[in-house]
Order: structure tokens, then sequence, then C-alpha cells
């Protein structure tokens, strides 16, 4: 890789360190204690090991795993496998093998989508789950943001260069089937800002507030055919 590429890519990772807000690990958690999460699991782009470590302690039968472009973090527990390698490209794991893998708010930082998918399909077991978060760009907050100013709301000169892929709903039942991935459902946060003031939630002023309009972030979960 040209090293001042690589030197970016880096520098991208650092600003957020993979840290991501508690209602998107409450989506992820939600989804997975619905799915029943178990087998062997890749956390894929965990940053300074966050995600792993919570899921590690709610499903502690789960054979653990981790991946970053950043190295192992010395504080994560031992019995989590840590995978280096830049999630841009190709990850050094052989075809099947995880049963499930949880992407949590990283798919906006990476290149190409598609090849991301494609490579989280060649890691999965036949029949395995996946699962991906990412800022949702049609709520109203978002979609405000795109009218006023020209991009969504996680897409400012203050996320970049970390948010560098914007993706809705269209793209990802186009990029999973692309992937080869079955039909695609969608889960929301429930938790999301008003314009202009982003840490007031519309749900402290109107708790039923929730679905696609008033949740800042989106899961995305599809199940890889095991034929």
């Amino acid at each position: 890789m040209n090293n001042d590429l690589e030197a970016y890519r880096l520098k991208a990772a650092e600003i957020t360190c993979g840290i991501s807000a508690r209602p998107v690990y409450d989506l992820v958690l939600r989804i997975c204690r619905e799915r029943g999460l178990n087998g062997k699991v890749l956390d894929y782009g965990s940053g300074i090991g966050t995600l792993p470590g919570i899921l590690h302690e709610a499903f502690p039968h789960a054979e653990m795993w981790a991946a970053d472009i950043l190295p192992r973090p010395p504080e994560l527990k031992s019995e989590i496998g840590w995978i280096q390698g830049d999630l841009n490209n190709t990850l050094p794991s052989p075809d099947g093998s995880f049963d499930a893998i949880v992407s949590s708010e990283v798919i906006e930082h990476l290149e190409n989508p598609r090849a991301t998918y494609r490579d989280l399909f060649r890691l999965l077991k036949p029949g395995g789950l996946l699962i991906v978060t990412t800022p949702n760009q049609e709520s109203i907050r978002s979609l405000s943001a795109l009218l006023l100013a020209g991009h969504f709301a996680y897409f400012s000169d203050n996320c970049y260069p970390a948010h560098i892929t914007a993706l809705v709903r269209k793209d990802f039942e186009r990029i999973a089937k692309e992937a080869g991935f079955g039909p695609v459902s969608f889960e929301f946060s429930n938790i999301g800002g008003i314009p202009k003031a982003p840490s007031v939630k519309w749900q402290s002023v109107l708790p039923f507030f929730k679905g696609r309009w008033f949740s800042d972030n989106i899961a995305v979960v599809c199940i890889k055919p095991k034929a």
C-alpha cells in the first residue's frame, strides 16, 4: 500500500477509536439476543475493543474475535482474538471462518462497501449472520442537513476524514444482493437527535417517536444462504 494512503487511513481510524454511542450498542445487543448469537463471532472494525468486550460479556458462550487496522488494545481480554488488517482490503482470515459478523459504525469509514460486503460474505459460514450498523441517512435530522447544508448529518467537515461513505436502505439492499446474501431487514436505534439541537432527543419530547424518521442509527441484518 502507498505509505501516504496507509497513514491517511490510520489517521482516520484514530479519530474515533471505534467508539460508538450507547444506543448503537443497545441496538446491536437487541438484535444479537433476538437472533441468538453463538459460535465463532467477529466484530469487524473494533477500534479500541469496546464492542467485542460488551459482546463477550453478554454472550460468554460465543468465541469472540475482533478485527481492525489498529493494533490489539492492551486492555482487551485475553479470551478475545485479534486480527489486525486494513478493512479496506481483504481480511487475512480463511473463507467461512465465522458463524456471525457484527460491523458497527464501520461501513461509513470504508472506501468500497461492495468490496467490503463481498469479503464479509466470504468470511461467513453458510447460514451465517451479518449485522451492520451505520448512521441513518433517512432520518428527519439527516435529511434536513442534506437539504440545508448539502450533506447528511454525520458527514459534515467535522466528521471527515472518518466518515466518507453514506448509504441508504436501497444501497444496502442492492449491495447485499450483489454479494450473495439473502433478503435484508432493517432495525432502528429508536433514539435520534432533533435537527439543529442533536443533544435533545425526539424521544425525550414524544417517547413514541421511533423508527426511520426519528433514529440516528440503522442496523442492516442479513443471512448468508446455506445452499
